[in-house]
């Protein structure tokens, strides 16, 4: 069993209402393989969550792990039994569109008017839109019996063909679960802002409703960016839109651990470390956890010991969350480089053996450490290896460089500015012209009225 400060620190309760049960599974198995909770409510979740999927054959070996290899559940066996009642269905409706569409002089002679290619198929080939739903539905079967690749398939023919804007819209949401949970990374990234745009451009009767999708949206991209080689530059562009900052903290400010280590892991993204410690500071009373802490013992507090502390603990939580594994080396690593640069930039002299102390290194190995990051990020700084220290210059900019800094967006904010008032001189004017005309046309009709 894991240590009560690993089950403290895990999210899957909190994340588990945003996802697909289908992406449940892999978090529910990574759990299994850490230990965290007990082997026994593991399986129980696990059953529970796949009996009301397709995936029988998978949740029957669950089921007698734990009740042992001779039990039979009679919930699967009638959930198998409808399963095949339902492919001999589905299938016969499924094969004659997919028949139609493969032929050639069908995909030359389609257009960009969905209407149009409705009309010219229904006449031309007796693809009624009732055919169509038929890819709608059996692309859902074929995911519930996570055949992934061929719902994605599926559901893309069923975009390109239905006139259906909410059914076409919930499809690729799935086509978006399916290419996630078959690995499809390129295609699943460009689905994703295929749905960011959908959400955005939509029109919600209701604004929570906008907001729930915007949440799981936020959710489910996780998978992606963790997985995807521009997801770490992805994550932070999207969630420090002020839309989706603003889902992250209404609706699940835990989402916070996963931006803070992109930003952290992304040296190219440092100029964001200020809107994230702001942002962490607001939701400091709504979540915190190791990674969170860290940022800010180390940006508001400037408590390098706390820092410390909470960097061994990052560590727990990075083994422990399905995301993060994977970022496990990048994270200590870039951790570490913040945690120096932001106590050199304090200190004139430091001792080398206090600075990888508080590194949570050791001997030689912390020394070559922090001599290369020296020298590999060009600090104005001179080690002494008679006294084992490291002698800093000066890291404050001059004036000059506090004005360039300042001013360098200066003339762009201008343009801006011109380009808003010339529309406005535009619209003005032309308000003006309208108002003339309709009073020159009122003007003359009182005068004929009059003669």
């Amino acid at each position: 069993m894991a240590s009560a400060q690993s089950v403290e620190n895990d999210l899957t309760r909190q994340m588990i209402p945003y996802f697909d049960r289908h992406l449940i599974y892999p978090l529910l198995h990574f759990l299994s393989l850490k230990e965290l909770y007990p082997k026994e409510d593991l399986l129980s979740a696990k059953y529970d969550l796949l009996v009301k999927t397709g995936l029988t054959e998978f949740a029957g070996s669950i089921y007698k792990e734990m009740h042992g290899e001779s039990a039979v559940s009679e919930e699967l066996k009638a959930k198998e039994a409808e399963i095949l009642q339902l492919d001999e269905t589905l299938r016969g409706e499924t094969d004659k569109v997919l028949d139609i569409i493969a032929n050639p002089e069908v995909i030359s002679s389609l257009g960009q008017d969905k209407l149009q290619n409705q009309t010219f198929l229904e006449r031309d080939y007796g693809l009624t839109q009732a055919m169509i739903l038929s890819l709608y539905k059996y692309g859902q079967y074929q995911y519930e019996l996570g055949q992934y690749g061929a719902c994605a398939d599926l559901l893309y023919h069923y975009r390109i063909l239905s006139t259906d804007a909410e059914l076409s819209y919930n499809a690729l949401w799935g086509k978006f679960a399916s290419e996630i949970l078959s690995g499809n990374w390129d295609v699943a990234y460009q689905d994703l802002h295929l749905l960011r745009e959908s959400i955005e451009s939509r029109i919600f009767e209701n604004p929570l409703h906008q907001l729930q999708q915007r949440t799981w949206l936020i959710h489910w991209s996780l998978f992606v960016f963790f997985n995807h080689a521009k997801g770490r530059d992805g994550i932070i562009d999207l969630f420090f839109q002020p839309p989706y900052i603003n889902t992250i903290q209404t609706s699940c400010p835990w989402i916070l651990r996963y931006l803070a280590t992109a930003v952290i892991t992304n040296r190219r993204r440092k100029n964001y470390i200020k809107e994230l410690v702001r942002v962490i500071q607001q939701e400091s009373h709504a979540h915190s956890d190791p990674i969170t802490e860290f940022i800010l013992a180390l940006y508001v507090h400037f408590d390098f010991d706390g820092a410390q502390q909470k960097l061994l603990e990052c560590a727990t939580v990075l083994e422990n969350d399905f995301f993060l594994l994977a970022t496990f080396d990048d994270f200590i690593e870039s951790a570490r480089c913040v945690l120096t640069e932001t106590y050199c930039r304090i200190h004139k002299k430091v001792e080398i053996a206090d600075l990888t102390a508080r590194l949570n290194m050791q001997g030689v190995e912390g020394e070559k450490w922090v001599v290369n990051l020296i020298r590999d990020t060009r600090v104005d700084a001179k080690i002494d290896f008679a006294d084992n220290t490291v002698n800093l210059g000066s890291s404050y900019p001059t004036v000059y460089q506090q004005i360039i800094e300042r001013t360098k967006n200066l003339a762009f904010r201008s343009q801006v500015l011109a380009t808003k008032i010339e529309k406005r001189l535009s619209a003005q004017k032309k308000a003006a012209a309208a108002a003339e005309s309709a009073s020159s046309v009122a003007t003359g009709a009182l005068a004929s009225m009059v003669e």
